[in-house]
């Protein structure tokens, strides 16, 4: 049994279809985030726009954090493929809206007490922003100055 022509040429249609979307995402997921310039400038505007901006942008324009941390950190994937640290959600909890996405990896925080601002970022990009009044700084900056209390040097140590 012969299948009709008509067929064969909608299934190349549908093919090359399905071909031009793949070919549109491969080069859009190509496309680079924005130049150390540009991401300057958010930071000067304040526009922290998440996974556009880079820690050497951050310190280029507001200079060295005056609290930094860098560790191991599991991460709420949410809905909208924003993170949140493990650490900024109470123990036990989860954060609203969450629907059992994780991610982990090495987080790297800078705390801006004197702009109210804690950032957070994974893969050199910024994944998380929170602005915090003078009291939740301070209680950022004691808890992190109480876990220092209790590092070993085998905390610092990294494979052979």
């Amino acid at each position: 049994m012969a299948v009709p022509h008509h067929l064969f040429d909608e299934a190349r249609r549908l093919a090359c279809g399905c071909c031009i979307l793949l070919a549109f995402v491969a080069v859009s997921s190509c496309k680079s985030g924005p130049t150390l310039e540009q991401q300057e400038r958010l930071v000067q505007e304040n526009k922290l726009v998440l996974d556009q901006v880079t820690v050497r942008a951050v310190v280029n324009v507001w200079g060295e954090p005056p609290y930094y941390r860098s560790k191991f950190t599991q991460f709420f994937v949410m809905p909208d493929f924003s993170m949140i640290p493990s650490s900024r959600v109470a123990a036990g909890e989860i954060p609203k809206g969450w629907d059992a996405q994780v991610h982990a990896g090495e987080g790297v925080y800078l705390a801006y007490p004197d702009r109210g601002w804690l950032l957070v970022f994974h893969d050199d990009r910024l994944v998380y922003k929170e602005e915090l009044k003078a009291e939740g700084m301070r209680t950022l900056i004691n808890t992190w100055a109480y876990e220092d209390r209790f590092k070993t040097r085998l905390d610092g140590a990294t494979a052979p």
